[in-house]
């Protein structure tokens, strides 16, 4: 799953970061950013309802590959400005955390 799948599959637009080839390794969703650190995953999706730049460096300290945030949030312009300077992929997606776990899935299963 790359970014372009990310996008599509959860409805989103990419908004802050640009595109990047990497994959998904593994999948958090979580608001709390202090146990998203404790997370150690290669090449992560985060997945949050957390419009904030907290949730932009939060992803650069873990080494995740993108942020998705949720509920078709407004996005401060300092969050975007901090993904397009760290080249974090910002994705906002009109869809709950829920229903994206459940098409992550899917998406994933399929490509099995």
């Amino acid at each position: 799953m790359t970014i372009s799948d990310i996008v599509k599959t959860l409805d989103g637009t990419l908004v802050a970061g640009g595109q990047s080839d990497r994959t998904v390794g593994c999948v958090v969703a979580n608001d709390l950013m202090s146990d998203v650190l404790l997370n150690d995953g290669e090449d992560m999706l985060l997945l949050t309802s957390l419009a904030s730049d907290q949730a932009i460096r939060t992803a650069n300290i873990v080494g995740a590959m993108c942020v998705v945030v949720h509920n078709a949030k407004p996005l401060p312009q300092t969050m975007c400005q901090v993904a397009d300077s760290l080249g974090i992929p910002l994705v906002s997606s009109p869809l709950s955390k829920y229903d994206s776990c459940v098409r992550i899935h899917a998406f994933l299963e399929a490509g099995k």
